[in-house]
């Protein structure tokens, strides 16, 4: 029997709670700003306490209300500094931990899929987690061979608990929203219940982690584990060791923000077109910074990145039509951007607009890319996210008009995904750079 709470009712009856609480503790601080509190004070105190049952049942509940939290949290740099606070620190919580399974039954699905012997494959092994994500949770092992090894052990009945919670999550869509202006959250749970089944195969996983990890062995740049051992629930993998990339946003020096966002920009661009595969889940808590051997100069980092549950294959990296259309932007091209916006279904057959408008909407997005250097900042991304989710905005209104083709919405989600935690960072980038080296369409032709 799963430890997982994972009846229908019971899950369902925790996440309803969760419009329930945010409307019961509105009432709540009406009460006390009437009773004399200041409107400050009492916002203030609302918002920790929303944040705290936010964190309490998606991380109890693990499963597609913990992906849901973990896919949020990347964009509370979207958020007023003043709403930000209260939820950062309960979002980030959902990157790195949750409640952990029982240690029976962990021991009871090693024994499963492993053999009643599992322990023999082992030298050690650490009955306390060392993380927790939404289906799965990490223990440090020693493999038989003397590797350390991260050994992920897959909740039973994640799968069911997965698919039951978007489908909740997406009934309230609208109520969740405001968490995060400018992110239309329905689509985001819709593309999430999509890549359920890839992310419980563990087989796939593998696969996809030893494609990485073949073409970025040796790299100076980025580390990828080798994978030692998969069997259905369970992965086992080479431990990486290494500072959590949600250290350096909390408390990282300006030199280790700049460098850790180089490396992670580096890797979200090189990566498809070095292995034809889109690392689709740029949450902090999947990102480790590796310092050189005896050496303290941030510039020496190295950037671990775990996880491979979701990828998205593109055989020839990413669209040419990305890089093609970023560059005749930059260069105010506003009808050959139009033209090729509308030949990849942006812009719909039905749907006329104005090439200078559609150009003046880009060009504040994409700014970063037309500079040396750029330094992402929460209030930038503030000002990007007020802009198109103002209802009375030009760009709001344009936006509605323009579309996504499914071919894209994962590229889109984990471009924005990415720019969220440079945001994070506060890092000076120099994306032009990373764009020019591996984004195709993006260098002018010779």
């Amino acid at each position: 029997m799963s430890d997982l709470p994972r009846k229908a009712v019971t899950r369902t009856a925790k996440l309803a709670a969760l419009p329930l609480g945010f409307a019961g503790r509105a009432t709540w601080g009406l009460g006390k700003r009437i009773g004399g509190k200041s409107a400050e004070f009492v916002a203030r105190e609302l918002q920790e306490r929303t944040a705290e049952q936010l964190f309490r049942v998606l991380g109890e509940l693990k499963g597609g209300a913990m992906k849901f939290g973990q896919a949020l949290s990347v964009f509370e740099s979207a958020l007023p500094e003043e709403v930000a606070g209260p939820y950062r620190a309960a979002l980030t919580k959902l990157q790195e931990a949750a409640p952990p399974m029982p240690v029976r039954t962990v021991h009871a699905v090693l024994a499963e899929r492993l053999g009643e012997a599992w322990r023999e494959l082992f030298l050690e092994f650490e009955d306390k987690p060392a993380a927790a994500a939404s289906i799965g949770q990490v223990h440090r092992a020693v493999w038989h061979d003397g590797r350390e090894v991260a050994v992920k052990v897959q909740y039973p009945g994640a799968g069911e608990a997965l698919l039951s919670d978007l489908a909740q999550l997406g009934r309230f869509a609208r109520l969740l929203g405001p968490l995060v202006p400018g992110i239309e959250v329905k689509p985001l749970i819709t593309e999430l219940r999509e890549r359920v089944s890839e992310e419980l195969d563990y087989a796939l996983e593998a696969r996809s982690q030893r494609e990485h990890a073949e073409v970025f062995a040796d790299d100076p740049d980025v580390v990828v584990p080798a994978v030692v051992h998969q069997a259905e629930q369970v992965l086992v993998t080479e431990w990486l060791e290494g500072i959590p990339l949600a250290e350096v946003i909390a408390e990282g020096a300006p030199e280790e923000r700049d460098r850790a966002g180089q490396l992670l920009a580096r890797f979200l661009f090189s990566g498809p077109a070095r292995t034809g595969l889109l690392h689709a889940d740029p949450h902090p808590g999947n990102f480790r910074l590796l310092p050189a051997a005896g050496s303290d100069d941030p510039a020496g980092w190295r950037l671990g990145v775990l996880d491979f549950g979701t990828v998205d294959r593109l055989p020839g990296g990413l669209p040419e039509t990305i890089g093609t259309c970023l560059r005749m932007a930059l260069a105010g091209e506003a009808e050959p951007v139009y033209a090729l916006l509308r030949a990849e279904g942006f812009v719909k057959e039905s749907v006329a607009l104005d090439p200078d408008e559609v150009l003046e909407y880009l060009r504040p997005i994409i700014e970063p890319a037309g500079e040396e250097s750029f330094v992402f900042t929460r209030g930038w991304m503030r000002t990007q996210a007020a802009r198109i989710a103002d209802p009375r905005s030009p760009a709001h209104q344009l936006g509605r008009q323009l579309n996504l083709p499914p071919s894209y919405l994962l590229i889109h989600r984990v471009t924005l995904s990415t720019i969220g935690v440079l945001c994070q960072l506060d890092a000076r980038v120099r994306l032009r750079d990373e764009l020019t080296a591996w984004l195709p369409g993006f260098a002018p032709a010779d």
